[in-house]
């Protein structure tokens, strides 16, 4: 995926979160101020051409606090991204909050 794209439609609010987006969003108290600054400077960190539901990829953001946020997402249609959730990434589980143990 092309994160300058990918980036721009975040950016935009060209995106809708799915239902476990959401779930995931409320059980980590992730607010929608941590995710608009968390988009600012988000990176691809894995990207998934052939997951078997579309391509989808994940992403890392910092909030203004350097609070790490994992993303993954998909094209919904032409103009908006889905993502399909978010969380906060576990220290133990990541290196740099980029690469997996």
């Amino acid at each position: 995926m092309d994160i300058d794209i990918l980036r721009q439609k975040l950016l935009n609010n060209q995106f809708r979160l799915s239902q476990h987006a959401e779930v995931e969003k409320q059980h980590d108290k992730i607010t929608y101020r941590e995710i608009d600054e968390a988009f600012r400077k988000i990176e691809l960190i894995e990207d998934y051409p052939d997951d078997p539901r579309g391509h989808s990829c994940l992403l890392l953001g910092f909030t203004s606090e350097d609070k790490p946020l994992h993303f993954v997402c998909g094209d919904l249609d032409k103009e908006r991204i889905l993502l399909i959730t978010m969380y906060r990434p576990k220290l133990e589980e990541w290196i740099d909050f980029r690469k997996r143990r």
